[in-house]
């Protein structure tokens, strides 16, 4: 392979891997991770955590790709993602296409083979949550595109918990009800920091339809809801009262 070619690959590489928007991507592992260890005693049989683990980052960033595809256009007029290579035209739409498929269908059969079907299900029920009901229907339709779609985005520690023991449990449910709380606040921040952003590209934020004060009303109401909802795992005694001794100094009677 001459020095071009070789460049031309790599270049082309580089935009692949910037269609699956690695930073969200390693965040929404992350989670799946953690649930893999908040399930089990111990640690998980590590052969299923790593298959689960590459499984759902495989579909996650097919999701990312296939959000790039479809939002292309408004990609192009909002300052934070006007850089992507489907905003720039760089990578074509069948282009694009065809690699989220590959990476959708690789991550799906790992799942489906080296951890469970109840996994792999779930994992592509996100999928077209995030790709289909948020991406395509929701955020252009409505400003509570975040709080609707936000339930695929706290599925990854559900996923990692499916994953370890073959079912969703009532603490599964406690993980994904904390980052669904936390969702909304989050990303209405961000959006009133990038508000001119998203009027430009006519995308229905709540910042935008709304306005500040309305904006930061709602988010201080789901900080108040996300609050309660990191105190119910001791609730339900999924996790336990921090202890006296953790408030101790290591150095404490040396």
């Amino acid at each position: 392979m001459t020095a071009t070619a070789l460049n031309v690959t790599t270049h082309r590489l580089r935009q692949l891997l910037e269609l699956t928007k690695p930073r969200v991507v390693s965040l929404i592992v992350f989670c799946a991770v953690i649930g893999m260890l908040l399930a089990v005693p111990g640690v998980p049989e590590w052969r299923v955590a790593l298959a689960a683990t590459v499984g759902i980052w495989l579909v996650a960033s097919a999701a990312a790709a296939f959000n790039c595809l479809v939002e292309r256009q408004v990609d192009r007029k909002m300052a934070r993602t006007a850089w992507r290579p489907t905003a720039r035209g760089e990578l074509g739409d069948a282009q694009a296409l065809t690699f989220s498929m590959a990476l959708g269908t690789a991550g799906s059969l790992l799942l489906y083979i080296a951890v469970n079907p109840l996994t792999m299900w779930l994992t592509l029920a996100t999928f077209v949550g995030y790709a289909i009901v948020y991406t395509v229907i929701l955020k252009p339709l409505t400003p509570q595109n975040i709080v609707i779609g936000g339930a695929s985005g706290a599925m990854p520690p559900v996923l990692g918990w499916a994953a370890v023991t073959g079912q969703v449990t009532p603490e599964a449910l406690l993980l994904f009800l904390i980052i669904f709380a936390w969702t909304p606040p989050h990303f209405w921040a961000l959006a009133l920091y990038r508000k001119g952003d998203y009027a430009r590209a006519g995308v229905p934020m709540l910042p935008v339809t709304h306005g500040l004060q309305y904006t930061c009303r709602h988010i201080l109401l789901y900080t108040v809801l996300l609050s309660v909802a990191t105190l119910l795992p001791v609730a339900i005694g999924m996790s336990g009262v921090p202890s006296k001794s953790i408030f101790v100094s290591p150095l404490r009677g040396r």
